[in-house]
This record gives structure tokens, C-alpha cells and sequence, in this order.
């Protein structure tokens, strides 16, 4: 019998860039779960997130998201003054269908 290959789960990993002062670039990829929430949290109530009036959602290399981790992204972009405007971008399917649950489809423009 051939063993079989499975790959490892993906470590997440979470990049801050701003292009200026209003809209700044999260990339997200691996598996986003419970281990990285406390991090993603952080992040996002931090400045240059916190300060910014648009944040751009780059999830290409996101291989799963976390429901809570999601509600942290919808909490944090809508619980401030004034809402940052939100853009995700390449997201999967199922990460797709996890944003639509916890409701980021309702403030955010979801881009494949």
C-alpha cells in the first residue's frame, strides 16, 4: 500500500502595507484559525489599520479562515467611528462562504 501525501497545514502569516496615509494593504495566507486570532486582533485595532479610511483584503494565500477570525475583521472594520471601507480580494470559495456567514459580505466589496 502507497502511503499517502498529504500536506502539512499552511502557518499563517499576516503583512501590514500602507500606500498612504488612507489606504492600507493586509495580506493574509496559510490557514487563519484560532492560533493567529490574538495577532490578527491586535493588528487591526493598531495603527496604520486603525487610522485608515480603506483597507485593501489580499487573501490569495489563504487556505482557511476561522469564523471568529472573520467576526474580528468585520468588527474591526466597522466598530469605529467612521467604518473603514473594505475591498477582499482573492479569496477561495470556502473562505468566501465564511466571510458571507459572519456577514462581511453586507459592509465589504468581496472580490475574486
Amino acid at each position: 500500500m502507497a502511503a499517502e501525501h498529504t500536506n502539512p497545514p499552511a502557518e499563517p502569516a499576516i503583512f501590514v502595507s500602507v500606500d498612504d496615509s488612507h489606504r492600507v494593504e493586509l495580506v493574509l495566507s496559510g490557514e487563519i484559525g484560532a492560533a493567529p486570532l490574538r495577532e490578527l486582533e491586535e493588528i487591526l485595532g493598531a495603527p496604520p489599520l486603525a487610522e485608515a479610511a480603506e483597507w485593501v483584503v489580499d487573501m490569495n494565500g489563504v487556505t482557511h479562515l476561522d469564523l471568529a477570525c472573520a467576526y474580528a475583521l468585520l468588527r474591526a472594520a466597522t466598530l469605529r467611528a467612521k467604518p473603514a471601507e473594505l475591498t477582499i480580494r482573492g479569496a477561495r470559495r470556502a473562505v468566501r462562504r465564511t466571510l458571507r456567514h459572519a456577514g462581511l459580505d453586507t459592509v465589504a466589496t468581496i472580490e475574486e
